[in-house]
């Protein structure tokens, strides 16, 4: 699979302006992470993992794609054309099941396109995405990073981030304000600080 592409120029830029980052970028390295290029895939693995952990969000997927290749692929046409039934029966809840079927619909329809997608700004991309039923704000950025590679998002509706931001600069809590302070401060670099963030937040050893 394909990573998402930290930059020599990112890391650099991000540890000029932040030294207890730059401590944990030179601990760390590099960080690679999965993405999924097409932005309909994206979507769909994005769907999936709501509110389950990831790797029930690997099982449900894996089985998904696995029933589009038998009916042709993982495009939107196909999906959209599936059963109900048959998409439920790969784990999928009657919730989700409708929020890939209208997400399938509208792409297969042209309402959506990943053409249109990688050419829209992070705004646009967002408002798009969102109307869409189960897709919230923080999904949306998520595929602006995991998909369409966008180098500065840094999303205040992540808890991990702000775990991270935290845990790094020992504040107690991180209020809107100050979140905003960091945001600024990484700009144009929000989506790798986000990846740094994340490891971060999941390992309180790299900031003693």
């Amino acid at each position: 699979m394909p990573v998402f592409p930290i930059t020599a120029e990112a890391l650099a830029a991000l540890s000029r302006r932040d030294k207890r980052l730059a401590a944990v970028i030179e601990t760390l390295g590099p960080l690679r992470r999965e993405i999924h290029p097409d932005p309909f895939a994206a979507l769909l693995h994005s769907i999936t993992g709501q509110q389950i952990s990831m790797k029930a969000q690997e099982t449900v997927w894996q089985r998904l794609r696995s029933l589009a290749e038998a009916h042709g692929g993982l495009h939107p046409g196909v999906i959209a054309a599936l059963p109900a039934d048959s998409l439920r029966s790969v784990g999928l809840s009657a919730r989700k099941v409708t929020y890939i079927q209208v997400a399938a619909d509208a792409f297969a329809q042209g309402r959506l396109s990943a053409d249109a997608l990688r050419a829209a700004d992070d705004a646009a991309v967002c408002a798009a995405l969102t109307a869409l039923p189960g897709v919230g704000l923080w999904t949306a950025e998520m595929l602006l990073i995991f998909s369409l590679q966008r180098p500065d998002v840094f999303s205040w509706g992540d808890l991990a981030i702000r775990r991270g931001l935290c845990r790094l600069h020992h504040h107690k809590d991180m209020p809107r304000q100050r979140f905003e302070r960091y945001r600024r401060r990484y700009s144009p670099y929000g989506s790798t600080a986000s990846l740094y963030l994340w490891a971060i937040a999941g390992d309180e050893t790299l900031c003693v």
